[in-house]
């Protein structure tokens, strides 16, 4: 069975999202090769279980150190757990089937498709990595350079899921979404304190 057939038969089951998702499938599936394949499900395995966390460990620990602080550790725990309690919960309520297997290239995901669990918690390791280092930067290029590639990598973690077929592009959209939010809750509780404790970092020059 071609991959169109496959996609018509799972639409016919009432599982599939809007046309317009179902079309940014077609158009993934259209434009693989094994290369290309191979280079993004590399990508990809960053923001899975085995080297998303350690990715997060790694990167709040080396702040804390740097810093001599427990509090990017703290950070770095709270919004992961947050991140992730999304991710289980989402998928326990919705329960939304991913795209046919036929479609999604190996290796294949078992799990319930919404929301992208890679794209939220890369989102939010992301974003916590690029905010603790903006509150030492003084400069305004490198603030802005921490930001798209925060923004970049968080991007690129979800058209990744939706390339490889193993989340539609609504899966990945509200992956966004909530992250954005969660992070911008942490975000706001961080600052809170700090104007309480007053406890402010120091920006550090590089020029």
């Amino acid at each position: 069975m071609g991959w169109r057939p496959a996609l018509a038969a799972h639409v016919g089951g009432g599982q599939t999202p809007a046309a317009q998702v179902r079309a940014v499938l077609e158009f993934a599936v259209a434009h693989r090769n094994p290369g290309l394949d191979d280079a993004v499900t590399t990508f990809t395995d960053l923001g899975g279980s085995t080297y998303s966390p350690v990715i997060a460990a790694v990167s709040a620990a080396a702040i804390a150190v740097a810093w001599r602080r427990w509090t990017p550790l703290v950070l770095m725990a709270l919004a992961t757990l947050g991140s992730v309690l999304m991710t289980v919960v989402g998928k326990a309520v919705v329960g939304r089937v991913r795209p046919p297997a036929e479609l999604a290239v190996p290796p294949l995901e078992s799990s319930f498709s919404f929301p992208s669990g890679h794209t939220l918690n890369t989102l939010v390791v992301a974003g916590v990595v690029a905010y603790l280092l903006i509150e030492r930067c003084s400069t305004r290029w490198m603030r802005l350079a921490l930001l798209v590639f925060a923004g970049g990598y968080a991007a690129a973690m979800g058209l990744s899921r939706v390339f490889l077929g193993h989340h539609w592009l609504t899966d990945v959209l509200v992956a966004w979404a909530l992250g954005l939010a969660w992070l911008a809750i942490v975000i706001t509780g961080h600052r809170v304190w700090l104007l309480r404790t007053g406890h402010h970092p120091k920006a550090v020059d590089a020029a």
